[in-house]
């Protein structure tokens, strides 16, 4: 092997253990699966972006950063969440007390024990987060905040995010009565452009106005969805696409009777899809789905209820016509039960996104949270900011039947750490009896890994009542890519520099 291949393999290899945001692979001459090749090592840095919690001078904002112990990791590290504007003035090499003399929202002091912070009213900031060392994988930050009353009032949560250059949001809307927002955030040292489309019961919405929106560098942009467009929807398909750079993007969706929440992006379009852990009280909910491409999409809509698949009744199929949003109404489809949604195509797969509006509650002490259609849990998920009280953990395993390891960390105040294994059966979902820290004094977090079986889906469901008002937040839990598949020194590479 020559010169030029071992240093494209050693710079390879430094680039996938640093960035941790790619699996890097090469071809095989001699047709052997790569994969059985490579070597999983933990990525050395990690980057979330926390949006802007609220504009509401009432809202409490709690963040909890949580790090699982991983195997293989440096002995160093560090992990911080800095407002945007802080991380500015520190980087802008102008004022550098700026950067220094700001203190960090969360600092993080060693894995296995959750860290949390705060903050208050309408000028909390958008939050910049970078984790180093034995902190980066599998790091994970929750932004949980509680608006007792006004627009978008209850419970909204949110997983911070790592930035990207696409993101979908099929479930948000411009209806008189929705107040809703996509939220951009730049974590880099230079100005990203993004543009939003906008897709409609009808297709594509016109729109010059979210065309090269620019992002300044260590900042973030609320940008409200009815300012780019004068034709109102109930049901609308939000597409970001960055030109240059990179953002974190979310969409906050505020009712005006039905609270609010966040709407996190679907996962990457594909033909079948899960949207896990349906509130088992869930009084109404409702599917929205789009396809990106230019071919229409039939697929199944099955429940995956604790005893076995189920067919919502007057709704066995969709039909989402291409560029076009769908939306149906389930109801009450869980009817008291756990429940997860699959969708399987009918026919020929059609990659589309989707994701679900649940509401809880009667009348006007009604709240909503979203659950976007996601990635299974792969090799190990985390959330974040669970109390022995009102927390749910629902698992799905919407094919072969899994058995699962969930850890309950130590508290961020006090606790022991404490691991339970589940089984659940193929075609069902779960609300588990997730394990809480022995001794347990605040908030701690739950890891989720799939030991054997069929791929796993799971969500958290945080519950909190003010005034009789059911405020709740779900997140979803796919893969934390806290390692990443990096080629063997005795690879030949060479084919890569043909």
């Amino acid at each position: 092997m020559n010169r030029t291949t071992l240093s494209l393999i050693a710079g390879a290899t430094a680039l996938a253990a640093v960035t941790g945001f790619a699996v890097l692979s090469a071809p095989a001459a001699s047709g052997d699966n790569t994969a059985k090749t490579a070597a999983q090592l933990p990525v050395e840095r990690t980057s979330l972006l926390c949006p802007q919690p609220s504009t509401s001078d009432i809202a409490d904002t709690a963040y909890t950063s949580f790090t699982p112990v991983s195997k293989g990791t440096s002995d160093s590290g560090k992990a911080e969440l800095q407002a945007a504007a802080e991380e500015s003035a520190g980087a802008s090499g102008g004022k550098k007390s700026g950067k220094s003399a700001a203190k960090p929202v969360v600092t993080p002091k060693e894995p296995g024990k959750p860290a949390t912070g705060d903050s208050s009213g309408a000028d909390a900031p958008a939050l910049v987060g970078t984790a180093q060392g034995k902190f980066a994988p599998g790091w994970t930050v929750q932004e949980t905040t509680e608006v007792p009353a006004g627009t978008g009032r209850g419970l909204l949560g949110t997983n911070c995010t790592a930035p990207d250059t696409e993101f979908w949001f099929p479930g948000a809307s411009t209806a008189a009565d929705r107040t809703d927002y996509v939220h951009l955030t730049n974590p880099d040292d230079s100005a990203a452009v993004v543009d939003i489309e906008l897709y409609g019961k009808d297709g594509t919405l016109k729109s010059t106005v979210g065309d090269g929106i620019t992002v300044q560098p260590h900042s973030s942009e609320p940008i409200l969805l009815n300012t780019l467009t004068d034709a109102p929807q109930a049901d609308l398909t939000v597409h970001v696409t960055v030109r240059s750079g990179r953002v974190g993007a979310a969409v906050q969706a505020l009712d005006d009777k039905l609270g609010g929440d966040w709407l996190a992006a679907s996962a990457d379009p594909v033909g079948s899809l899960v949207l896990p852990g349906i509130p088992k009280d869930a009084t109404s909910v409702r599917l929205v789905a789009f396809v990106p491409g230019d071919t229409d999409a039939d697929v199944k809509v099955r429940l995956a209820s604790p005893s076995g698949p189920i067919t919502p009744a007057g709704n066995e199929t969709l039909h989402v016509k291409a560029g076009m949003t769908s939306a149906i109404d389930l109801g009450d489809v869980t009817r008291g039960e756990a429940g997860s949604l699959v969708l399987t195509p009918t026919g020929t797969s059609v990659p589309i996104v989707a994701a679900l509006r649940v509401v809880r509650g009667k009348g006007d002490k009604q709240e909503t949270a979203f659950i976007p259609a996601t990635q299974p849990v792969g090799t190990r998920a985390t959330v974040a900011d669970n109390s022995a009280k009102g927390s749910t953990l629902a698992l799905a395993a919407p094919g072969r039947t899994a058995q699962v390891k969930v850890t309950a960390s130590a508290g961020s105040e006090g606790g022991t750490a404490v691991t339970k294994t589940f089984t659940i059966k193929g075609g069902t979902t779960q609300n588990v009896e997730a394990p809480v820290p022995s001794g347990l004094k605040g908030t701690y977090a739950l890891t989720v890994e799939p030991v054997s079986g069929g791929p796993v889906y799971a969500s958290r469901t945080l519950a909190v009542t003010h005034e009789g008002v059911p405020g709740f937040t779900v997140q979803t839990l796919p893969d934390d890519r806290g390692t990443v598949a990096v080629p063997k020194a005795q690879q030949d590479l060479s084919v890569l520099l043909k």
